[in-house]
């Protein structure tokens, strides 16, 4: 867990330690304790946190960097590792990509990066 991020989201509002904690339910100490980092909040008290600030438990958590929950809500496409290929099944124009053509496509993506960073 970011432990500013508590602190900042808190401040962002304008709330003190005080109303935060009774906003949740819960003894300001712990909530300090959240914030410092001297307690670890429950699943349920992340969960409850988040939907206090608006935010996603992932946010919370410091998997993601955008406060947003919203871009997590709306990415309805999924993200793939090309690399693991057992588990693809891709098609171009109808026509299913060998393994070959996977992998050279892969290597086509990774030499363009590699120039594209050279150039910056």
């Amino acid at each position: 867990m970011i432990l500013n991020r508590l602190t900042t989201l808190r401040k962002s509002k304008g709330w003190s330690l005080q109303y935060t904690a009774d906003r949740l339910g819960i003894a300001k100490s712990t909530y300090a304790g959240y914030e410092s980092g001297h307690r670890r909040p429950s699943l349920e008290a992340i969960a409850l946190i988040a939907d206090l600030f608006d935010t996603s438990t992932d946010y919370i958590l410091g998997r993601v960097d955008h406060q947003d929950p919203q871009l997590d809500e709306d990415s309805s496409v999924p993200c793939m590792e090309l690399t693991d290929l057992s588990a693809l099944n891709l098609s171009v124009d109808g026509l299913s990509l060998s393994k070959e053509e996977l992998q050279q496509f892969i290597a086509f993506i990774r030499a363009k990066r590699q120039l594209e960073d050279k150039a910056t």
